[in-house]
């Protein structure tokens, strides 16, 4: 896909001081705000809660928890390769995390990279999946660039059966991992053609000559981000690749139990995976919250490719409200500008958002007010 190498004590902390929240968030008014909740981190990524909890990882594959006033470290998992793993964390307060693919496209994998992970405070880290393992016997049917195989495990959801979402962005796929290991295929995402866009320059950093702005380019999914919504149903974002059109990128409903969906933008309504919205840029993350919302995040609001390419603007942070007959409604801009390249964000049960930001360099996590 062409991104992978950049895109590549919780009793203690219940006892200890004052909750994070007092209540469910003011969702009145139009105003958002950030409040930090853990800073002087080094690439804060993946954001899960538990309780009055918040847990998150950083970029050294360390995974934390914190009440707000002080953090406590869960424990470290190997094979982030210098990004910071995705992380969930279920009703019962186990932590699942992800790591991607580590390492060099064409070199040997970091040990420990594009795995799934259980931790719990007070016991050993549990390997619990090697993704890319069973990835090489699942070729993506629908690959355009490098290996049909490749893995680059990217988001994580816990469900309340024990069982794991992983989405896939190298593969373009969901996938269910049980507690024994066994993984199996939900879904599909088929690439979309989309139109090249403009103000790219004429040659990639490599000196590979880019198209002219609007010819029609068939680009991959890249399924990034998973999550579950307060109607149970399963929801898959998309990073779109190269030539990373900016409002390409699209977000999935996926029926709980599916197996073998095909997400597919061509027939969009099609099947037990149905486009849910649309004209999104660069997805990295989505968070299911109350009354049918989805926070969504977005990489850089100009699109990872102007990102690898120009640096950094402005990364987004949306409310996406759900409307009728299972499609989504109105979104909404949280802290329009006030964030550079997010990587997580999460609910409570209380309804309030955290998220993370920047997911290279010193960064926080922060409670959003919206």
């Amino acid at each position: 896909m062409g991104v992978r190498t950049r895109v590549a004590a919780v009793a203690a902390l219940a006892l200890a001081g004052s909750l994070l929240v007092a209540g469910q968030a003011d969702a009145g008014g139009h105003s958002s705000s950030l409040t930090p909740v853990a800073t002087g981190l080094n690439g804060p990524r993946g954001v899960s809660t538990y309780k009055n909890l918040v847990i998150y990882s950083v970029t050294d594959g360390s995974v934390y928890v914190t009440n707000g006033h002080r953090s406590v470290k869960l424990g470290t998992v190997p094979g982030s390769g210098g990004f910071p793993p995705a992380i969930d964390t279920n009703k019962w307060g186990t932590t699942y995390a992800l790591t991607g693919a580590g390492g060099e496209p064409g070199q040997p994998p970091v040990p420990g990279s594009s795995t799934l992970y259980r931790m719990r405070f007070g016991k050993p880290l549990v390997k619990v999946a090697d993704i890319a393992a069973y990835q090489a016997h699942d070729p993506d049917p629908y690959n355009q660039a490098d290996s049909p195989t490749e893995s680059n495990p990217f988001g994580v959801a816990a469900l309340s059966d024990g069982t794991v979402l992983v989405s896939d962005a190298a593969n373009n796929d969901l996938l269910r991992v049980w507690p024994n290991g066994h993984v199996k295929t939900v879904a599909r995402l088929k690439p979309r053609t989309v139109k090249v866009p403009s103000g790219l320059p004429a040659k990639d950093p490599e000196g590979n000559p880019l198209p002219p702005a609007g010819t029609p380019f068939v680009a991959e999914a890249v399924a990034t981000s998973v999550t579950v919504g307060s109607d149970g149903y399963w929801y898959v974002g998309e990073l779109r690749g190269f030539p990373a059109t900016p409002g390409t990128s699209e977000i999935w409903r996926i029926r709980p139990g599916s197996v073998g969906a095909v997400c597919d933008p061509v027939k969009p309504n099609k099947g037990n995976c149905k486009r849910y919205a649309d004209g999104y840029t660069s997805i990295v993350d989505l968070a299911g919250g109350p009354r049918g919302t989805l926070a969504v995040v977005e990489l850089d609001k100009a699109s990872w490719l102007k990102f690898e390419l120009s640096g950094p603007t402005h990364g987004g942070l949306f409310l996406q409200y759900p409307g009728r007959n299972h499609r989504a409604g109105y979104k909404r801009e949280l802290v329009k500008d006030q964030l550079t390249l997010p990587g997580g964000a999460a609910f409570n049960r209380w309804g309030q958002l955290f998220v993370s930001a920047p997911v290279f360099g010193p960064g926080a996590v922060y409670r959003v007010k919206y």
